[in-house]
């Protein structure tokens, strides 16, 4: 009990790394905090799993916003078993068929941390856009700094405005003038080749699953100065180990997780939160509950005699589409380190594969019909290159995500050759063996994201844009991290400040949660 006549003072709905990170500062701020988990792990799509001897992660390993958080250091995640090895070059790049051969890959380069180091990469390859890259960091990066800051408190008129004035304002204008674009517009009115344009995309929007060209997405231009204000990382053991690692510090500040755990019921009782019903019948009573999960199922399907106060909440969700899943991924264990044709180049940083930019609007518009891009955007790896943990002696892990993969195929996915297809088109870029040298794969696409993570729709909903936008949100909930009903509050990605794994959402949520338990707390 948690002596203030409740089971206990707060329960975590999901324990992805989010629903982690906020349970974790809960409990170390002294609440008894129970965490429940419909899985049989926590972690969701942040975590790893064994498969075929070897350690997958679920999504795609790279680590960059989480870094520039101080959720690692304040939980102390390190001496939880936390460890990074940065990735530089930060990535690769190449564009489907530049070279106009067939299935041919385009002449490839590298962005490093270091910012002269990627502009001599681009001359290598695409000579006028070299000085282009160093006016468009010169630009984007003071943006991006804002970006980062503002993402590490609950963004407010004045929050922000107080982030602006310490900054003297540096990369405002930028945000301003860049979020009323398109990703494309930006990308084209700063370069001329499609080898720096088309990856600067993938990801950006295509990640999002939106197209470069939808309005207003200009802020996605952002993403390729990100790598020279923060560092990628991998964990060494997998992505896997942010979430191990939290929830080993959850449970050394005295919380409790409860994994297999299917919540039924958010029950309210006098206006405010009462407790959660599970779906055997079991019920627990806590003053705060914090859902992590979407805010379809949270507001619509669990919610149990709401107050009046939450009609319009209600009203506005029901209204609100579920977007579908669009990403799979391609685990393939192989006896053989793969290599590209005629590259030097490892591939254990991520090498992004592009189409162009029409080509990247035409796959949006397929994937609305329920097909694939002939050759869709790919985001390969070999983790075990800079990681050789997550496989055993004489082993490596391919990682292959494949974007604008529609969860409503056309003819479904149970039996689609469109994994298989995807792998061989690689294997096409590469040196001959790789098909052999495969010990055992599989395909992770949007209908297996739904029915083993809970995804409904294969998508977990994500907040969309930057700081600026989140004050013209018509869903203040997902800024505020808070609800009209007392005690229950929201974290995930689909708050502020988005996805990936970046826990500023868990934390952010638990600081506006820890201010009101203290108010209400004698």
């Amino acid at each position: 009990m948690s002596g203030r006549g409740t089971d206990v003072d707060a329960v975590v709905i999901g324990a992805g790394h989010n629903g982690l990170v906020t349970a974790a500062y809960l409990a170390r701020a002294g609440l008894d905090v129970l965490l429940l988990e419909a899985r049989s792990s926590v972690g969701g799509t942040a975590a790893s799993e064994p498969f075929a001897g070897a350690t997958v992660n679920i999504c795609n390993c790279d680590h960059l916003t989480f870094r520039t958080t101080p959720v690692a250091d304040e939980l102390d995640l390190g001496r939880h078993g936390l460890e990074y090895v940065d990735v530089d070059p930060a990535q690769h790049h190449a564009a489907w068929g530049a070279t106009g051969a067939p299935g041919g890959i385009g002449p490839m380069w590298s962005s490093h941390h270091d910012l002269d180091a990627t502009v001599d990469e681009i001359a290598a390859v695409a000579p006028a856009d070299a000085d282009a890259y160093r006016r468009y960091a010169t630009t984007a990066i003071p943006a991006v700094r804002t970006v980062l800051e503002a993402a590490n408190e609950p963004p407010s008129i004045a929050s922000l405005t107080r982030l602006a004035l310490r900054r003297r304002l540096a990369g405002v204008a930028t945000l301003l003038r860049w979020g009323r674009r398109s990703t494309a517009d930006v990308l084209r009115a700063h370069f001329d080749s499609e080898v720096v344009r088309a990856p600067a995309a993938v990801t950006g929007p295509v990640v999002w699953g939106i197209s470069p060209e939808t309005p207003r997405s200009g802020l996605g231009a952002l993403t390729p100065a990100m790598r020279h204000v923060a560092r990628v990382g991998r964990p060494i053991g997998g992505s896997g180990r942010v979430p191990e690692s939290l929830l080993a510090a959850f449970r050394a500040a005295g919380g409790t997780v409860r994994t297999g755990a299917r919540v039924a019921q958010i029950r309210c009782d006098a206006g405010t939160v009462a407790g959660v019903g599970l779906d055997d019948g079991e019920e627990v009573t806590a003053r705060i509950v914090v859902s992590a999960c979407n805010p379809h199922d949270t507001f619509l399907a669990w919610l149990r005699d709401p107050p009046a106060a939450a009609r319009d909440l209600i009203r506005r969700w029901r209204s609100v589409p579920h977007a579908d899943g669009y990403e799979s991924k391609l685990d393939v264990v192989v006896d053989a380190l793969p290599r590209l044709l005629g590259e030097e180049r490892s591939l254990g940083p991520t090498t992004v594969v592009a189409p162009s930019l029409a080509e990247i609007d035409r796959g949006h518009r397929l994937m609305a019909s329920g097909r694939v891009h002939e050759r869709p955007a790919l985001l390969v790896n070999v983790p075990t290159v800079l990681d050789p943990t997550m496989a055993p002696p004489g082993r490596h892990v391919l990682s292959i995500e494949a974007l604008y993969t529609p969860y409503r195929l056309r003819g479904g996915w149970s039996g689609s050759d469109e994994p298989r297809r995807w792998l061989e088109a690689f294997a096409g870029l590469c040196e001959p063996g790789l098909l052999d040298s495969i010990v055992d794969w599989r395909a992770m696409t949007p209908d297996r994201y739904e029915t083993e993570f809970h995804l409904p729709a294969g998508h977990a909903t994500s907040f969309g844009g930057g700081p600026l936008a989140a004050l013209r949100n018509p869903n203040p909930e997902l800024t505020d991290y808070e609800t009209p009903i007392g005690g229950l509050y929201l974290t995930g990605a689909a708050t502020f400040p988005g996805a990936g794994v970046w826990g500023a959402a868990g934390r952010n949520c638990a600081t506006v949660v820890l201010e009101r338990w203290d108010r209400a707390t004698p």
